[in-house]
């Protein structure tokens, strides 16, 4: 087994030691030593693993039995039992995905998607997809951590009292980096999400969300939290979705839609946290890594991710502007002072130093915090 795990993996030893060799046949450009000390294991044991990935595939990763087998070869089930055997396992799924599941375990012989419709068809199992919104135009990040996005799932209540779901997902490649059964929306609770993720896949170029707190405020014009101001200072830029427009967020809305459908409608009701993080831990893994994804050409997530190369620094460097900006301090009354004027920047940002520079436009300028555009000043009003 992994010889520390780290605290934020949830899901069994086999999950874990899955993710870290399909992360290391990825292709990034994190180094097979960084990879392994992100998930607190030696190299040695990082090759051992690596190795039965590559000769075994997946099963080569579970735990080898003490005693030799001796239950006799089963006989091989006819196909339409084990359609009917992965629809089971995973009852929202249709013909296409179920078809992409059986070929990618190596099934000989497999029929088309249309005849699978069929097989589900003539055992009552297909239910109505879920309605699309319409009316936008799908935008996809160029590359594995270009962009993520992260949000919470509607609240529930279980046994133990009201549960949050978090998630973040990565842009390109819809793979989900982190699924939490949270108990609160506290700006501290997501930042250790977020930096139990940073240390695990890396850092994003930017993070997406929605205006709501902790990671927004309803206060028209002034959309900075604590939070944003963080990510900022770790040098991931941040954005922010339209104002009632969800859609902008569209691709976790649709993960939301897909963990409601296939876990959490599962059961009436869920007796703990505990019970549902454990149900979360396992669907994780086969949402990553063995469900046929419509708008990856039927590729799984795990086939488009790579880790991020850039590690969450130790210590936030010092801010700095470029030759050109007016360095302009935000006092207590998250203020500034410009061309006898007075400007509010907001909260989270008071004490620190930012920096106003001109735009193309006349009496047009951009007051920014590090890499982060934060609003303009219009000296023509």
């Amino acid at each position: 087994m992994l010889e520390e795990p780290m605290s934020w993996f949830g899901g069994s030893v086999w999950s874990q030691r899955l993710e870290f060799c399909r992360l290391a046949e990825s292709g990034s450009e994190l180094s097979f030593t960084d990879l392994c000390d992100r998930f607190g294991i030696s190299r040695k044991t990082g090759y051992k693993w690596l190795d039965r990935f590559r000769c075994e595939g997946a099963d080569g990763l579970r735990d080898r039995p003490r005693v030799p087998r001796t239950s006799p070869t089963r006989t091989s089930a006819s196909v339409e039992a084990k359609v009917l055997k992965i629809r089971k396992k995973h009852p929202v799924w249709g013909g296409r995905k179920i078809r992409r599941r059986l070929i990618d375990k190596g099934i000989v012989d497999v029929p088309a998607a249309s005849t699978i419709t069929d097989i589900l068809r003539r055992h009552g199992k297909l239910v109505p997809a879920p309605s699309q919104a319409g009316g936008y135009t799908s935008f996809e990040a160029k590359n594995p951590n270009d962009m993520w996005q992260s949000d919470f799932k509607g609240w529930i209540m279980t046994g133990t009292g009201r549960c949050d779901p978090f998630d973040i997902l990565d842009d390109h490649s819809r793979y989900n980096l982190k699924l939490e059964a949270g108990t609160d929306q506290l700006t501290n609770t997501v930042t250790a999400y977020l930096t139990e993720t940073f240390h695990t896949y890396g850092m994003p170029k930017r993070i997406l969300f929605d205006n709501g707190p902790p990671w927004g405020t309803s206060q028209a014009g002034f959309r900075w939290t604590r939070l944003g101001v963080w990510l900022i200072d770790l040098g991931i830029a941040v954005s922010h979705s339209r104002p009632m427009h969800p859609q902008t967020l569209g691709k976790d809305e649709r993960f939301h839609r897909t963990l409601g459908l296939e876990v959490i409608s599962r059961r009436p009701v869920w007796d703990s946290h505990e019970q549902l993080q454990r149900a979360f831990d396992e669907w994780r893994i086969v949402y990553n890594h063995q469900r046929p994804h419509d708008a990856l050409d039927l590729d799984v997530p795990a086939d488009r991710y790579k880790p991020s190369p850039r590690s969450m620094p130790t210590t936030i460097p010092a801010v700095e502007y470029p030759d050109g900006y007016d360095i302009r301090t935000v006092s207590k009354d998250a203020r500034i002072s410009f061309r006898g004027d007075r400007y509010k920047i907001g909260k989270p940002f008071i004490g620190r130093h930012v920096g106003v520079v001109p735009t193309t436009s006349d009496g047009i300028f951009e007051i920014k915090y590090r890499h982060q555009y934060i609003r303009n000043i219009n000296l023509t009003q």
